[in-house]
């Protein structure tokens, strides 16, 4: 696989990466955004000078894809200061858990050998081997081997790289990748390439996961959006993809409140397979393009109006969730002065800071010596869990979802 410098030399700017057509249309653009979200600084500092660029989405009317045309992959440094788990979540790893099992039940997985792509900590592919699977090979810079407890580690191995044609020799039953193709540009290269590593081995079977913008596009939840986010599926676009590199689509489906992409796939056995009706909407997600800036500017409109109520009031606000979304929520409006601090319950998260506005991530065992007024919480789908954790502290603040 080329070097990521080489892409951006070569790269047309009015060509989708995802069906390699020309003719994208930007319509959304965010100026001096963190280049990271789930990299958290250990000082203020360090926080305030992160460096920053500017995003620009755009849309191909052919497949429906959405992706940050002026993306700079080369200003990433994915590793073990990464922090992208959500396994300290009792609602995440219950859905987790429950897809891992899901997945080891319905495709036969007992035994057999699984590859993930971006395995971060090793959360899901050790709860796959747990569930069945015979032995995972997961493949991560970010990955840290003391966080991993499991009795089934003799049946695991991770790699601290990124994938690339390095490890084609690397053969599996099934390959797994979830939550890393959207931090990937060249996404019609990854699939072709990984098609290509398969070769004959038609029986491989292919398990992703990514976010859903179609929803993003329609709530607006503009701050799904950021800069290490480069490339936006809907089920639609994603299974074009998947078609398009040679592959059959045996599973599409909406999980996680609707939140997120599920697709199952194998090498095509070269004969027509009907579209699934999940494929059919590039008139649907055109016409959210379209009204998505206006949209954006409503939502922008409404939130600053809220924040600088609570300010007037003296209120104290804390956001609750410190990563991406949240990067994303304070970095878009410019919230430097209308958020007191972050709440997060990854404790390896507490004691930084969130990049561009700095402001502090504290646990919520600080909570009852300074609790806030107002919380708003990035991801309503954690209500539940949150309000519980609030009640059970005597803390009854004013709750608002993003």
């Amino acid at each position: 696989m080329e070097t990521h410098s080489q892409i951006l030399a070569k790269r047309n700017p009015n060509e989708c990466p995802n069906c390699l057509k020309t003719g994208v249309m930007p319509f959304y653009r965010v100026s001096d955004i963190p280049v990271h979200s789930v990299l958290l600084m250990r000082s203020l500092e360090l926080a305030k000078s992160y460096p920053r660029r500017n995003l620009e989405l755009a849309h191909c009317p052919h497949c429906g894809f959405i992706f940050n045309a002026v993306f700079d992959p080369t200003v990433h440094e994915y590793s073990t200061s990464c922090e992208e788990s959500q396994g300290f979540s009792p609602t995440f790893n219950e859905f987790s858990r429950s897809l891992a099992k899901r997945w080891v039940e319905t495709y036969g997985l007992t035994g057999k050998t699984v590859l993930e792509i971006g395995c971060g900590k090793g959360e899901f592919l050790t709860q796959l081997v747990e569930y069945g699977a015979g032995s995972g090979i997961g493949i991560d810079p970010a990955f840290i081997p003391e966080r991993l407890e499991t009795p089934v580690s003799d049946r695991l191995r991770f790699i601290q790289d990124l994938y690339s044609e390095s490890y084609s020799h690397l053969t599996a039953d099934v390959i797994c990748c979830r939550h890393t193709l959207e931090h990937i540009g060249p996404t019609h290269q990854l699939l072709s390439m990984i098609r290509q590593n398969i070769g004959d081995r038609k029986d491989t079977l292919l398990l992703f996961e990514l976010p859903d913008v179609y929803r993003v596009l329609k709530e607006p939840a503009f701050w799904d959006i950021y800069y290490e986010h480069c490339s936006y599926f809907t089920a639609g676009s994603l299974a074009r993809l998947f078609r398009l590199t040679g592959f059959d689509i045996l599973e599409l489906e909406l999980e996680y409140d609707d939140q997120y992409i599920v697709i199952a796939a194998k090498p095509s056995n070269g004969n027509d397979q009907s579209p699934l009706p999940a494929e059919d909407d590039l008139a649907l997600v055109a016409q959210e393009v379209d009204q998505f800036p206006s949209r954006f500017k409503e939502a922008r409109k409404k939130w600053l109006s809220l924040l600088g109520k609570w300010k007037a009031a003296s209120k104290k606000v804390a956001l609750w969730g410190g990563g991406s979304k949240a990067v994303s929520f304070l970095t878009t409006l410019k919230l430097e002065n209308h958020i007191d601090f972050v709440i997060d319950i990854n404790p390896h998260k507490q004691g930084k800071f969130i990049p561009g506005t700095g402001h502090p991530v504290r646990g919520p065992a600080s909570l009852p010596d300074d609790p806030p007024d107002c919380v708003i919480l990035m991801n309503p789908i954690y209500q539940g869990e949150v309000k519980d954790m609030l009640d059970g502290m005597g803390l009854h603040p004013e709750i608002t979802c993003a």
